[in-house]
Parts: structure tokens; sequence; C-alpha cells
């Protein structure tokens, strides 16, 4: 493999081993070495010792050792920029050799897509649209969480792909747009009639004051939003249940906990079959546009193009 010119501070030299370098790379973007050591087929102590050999190869310290996980030096983040693209178009062509194919069977292995995103987009969109890629061979590993969280981790190499609930800032990230969420407050048929009379006299504004609110996070970002957007106030209300993932949101309001704003997307066959009704039908209802981000350097790997592909399409086509 012949690398492109560097900074002498980062240039490695041509005798390093490969896999010295795919063990760096594995670590960067995982973020820890526990958490290389797996994708490598590797024991932590391996990762170790491999990384330690190829710091003392270019005589530069590559990560910042943290009480849980690493740091990437800026000597690492060059070094990132330099082989990555090497390194995932061998794993495209080698199977075996690639990032995680250490030990593999010849042919066995494509370069592992590494993808995240909002837990309940993953599960009830996402990983129903890239099924049939998975089936055809494609090698993924998903991770979930908030979109700060996972914006940060992508810049630091440990995703290649996120679905952010919002536009990132910063021009080295490529960002495609994906499909545009509606969101709604429903609760239950039976809460509907006890408030019944409240909300025809004053509006589904104070419906919080007489129903229960589930919440996703104690700060009501979703909930907030919908107030300021549909009302035009503040929601002065707290959470009698907060849950960190939407779709348990949807089976606690179906079971009668109380209300929520939730995506219609997520709620729509509950709502179709009469276990939750809408409270409010705004003239306009609150949207927010989903977004594809790729890490960059990540369109070397044509794996990652091909799940990009894909998930436009499928948001193109309504999932």
């Amino acid at each position: 493999m012949t690398l492109t010119p560097a900074p002498a501070t980062v240039r490695a030299r041509a005798d390093v081993d490969l896999n010295l370098l795919r063990t760096f790379l594995a670590v960067y973007r995982a973020g820890s070495l526990t958490a290389a050591a797996p994708l490598l087929r590797l024991s932590q102590p391996t990762v170790t010792t491999q990384l330690r050999t190829l710091e003392q190869h270019l005589d530069r310290e590559l990560f910042t050792r943290l009480p849980r996980g690493v740091e990437p030096t800026p000597i690492a983040h060059e070094l990132a920029a330099q082989v990555a693209a090497h390194l995932d178009a061998l794993a495209t062509l080698d199977g075996p050799a690639g990032l995680e194919g250490q030990g593999g069977t010849p042919g066995a292995r494509r370069s592992t897509v590494h993808l995240a995103g909002p837990a309940e987009l993953v599960c009830t969109r996402i990983l129903p649209a890239l099924a049939p890629l998975v089936a055809d061979g494609l090698q993924l590993h998903v991770a979930t969480g908030l979109t700060d969280q996972l914006l940060d981790e992508l810049r630091t190499g440990q995703h290649e792909l996120v679905v952010s609930t919002r536009r990132p800032t910063g021009r080295a990230l490529t960002c495609v747009p994906l499909d545009l969420e509606e969101f709604v407050l429903v609760t239950t048929p039976a809460w509907r009639q006890r408030v019944d009379a409240r909300l025809q006299e004053h509006g589904a504004c104070v419906v919080v004051h007489d129903v229960p609110l589930v919440a996703y996070a104690d700060d009501l970002p979703i909930a907030r939003r919908y107030w300021r957007t549909v009302f035009g106030k503040r929601l002065s209300a707290r959470a009698s249940l907060t849950v960190p993932d939407l779709r348990g949101a949807v089976a606690a309001v179906a079971a009668g906990a109380g209300c929520s704003v939730l995506p219609r997307y997520l709620c729509e066959a509950e709502i179709a079959a009469g276990r939750l009704v809408v409270l409010h039908e705004p003239d306009e209802a609150p949207t927010n546009r989903n977004h594809l981000v790729l890490r960059p350097g990540a369109e070397a790997n044509p794996d990652v193009l091909l799940v990009r592909d894909r998930l436009v399409q499928a948001a193109a086509r309504g999932w």
C-alpha cells in the first residue's frame, strides 16, 4: 500500500505492518481499546501491544488514555486521514484484510459499515430498509443514542453514518435530507372522555393540567416545541413519566398513563386501531427533518454509499 505523503510528524514508514494500522483505525473509530478488540477479533492485550508497537514505529503518542476509552491526539487525526481510505478500500477488496476481518476466511467478509441513530427510528425504519442488503452480505454495526452524542462520535471516527434529528453544523460533514416527522398530541379515548368538557371550554392547551404527561426527557424537548409552535405558549407542566425511548412512550400512553407528543409514524397504528386519539389537529402540524450525516472520508467505502443510497430511496418512498 502506498501512503499519501503527510507531515513528517505523522508519516507512516513503509515497513509498518498493515495489521498495526488496521488496529489503530479500529481503536480510532471505536473510541476505546475494549470496543475495538471484538471488532478486530483480537484480545485487548493484543490490541494494546499492537498500538504501542505502532507508536514506537512513529515515535509519537496516538491516543490519550482516559478513565473510559481513549482520546485521539492531533497526530492520530492526521494518521487516520492519511490511511483510512486506503484501508477501507483494501477491506472492500480483500475481506479478511479488512478492518474487522483479521483471521477470517478469505472472501467471507466485507468491510463493516458503522451506522448510528435514534433507537426508535433505527428499529422501525432504518433496519427494515437495510435488511435486504444484510441478506446480500452487507456487514453492518449499529449503535443508538442521542443526536449530539452520536455526531461527536462521528467526528472522532466511531461511526461512518449517523441519522440525525437536526442538520449538523460544520462544513466537513456531508448531510443528506431524509424524511419529515410530524408530531401529534395523543391520549387514550378514556382520558379524552374524562377531560372532554374542559377541552371543549379551554382547548387542548390546558390538557396537561388534567392528564399526566409522558415525555422523552426531563426537559420535555418535543412537548415544549409543540406548545411553542402550536399554542404560542410556554409549557409549564412537568413529566409524570419520563422514558428515553419514544416506543416506550407510545406503549405507556396506549396503556392509559396519560398524554404525550409523539411522532405520528410511531403511533399511527394505535390511532388507526382506536387505542389512541389525537387531542388537537392544528392547521399546521409541527414537523422535524431527519438527516443522514456522513463522516469525512467515508465515501471511500462503497458499502457506505450503498447504505446511504438505500436509505435515501426508502425515505423518498415513505419507507
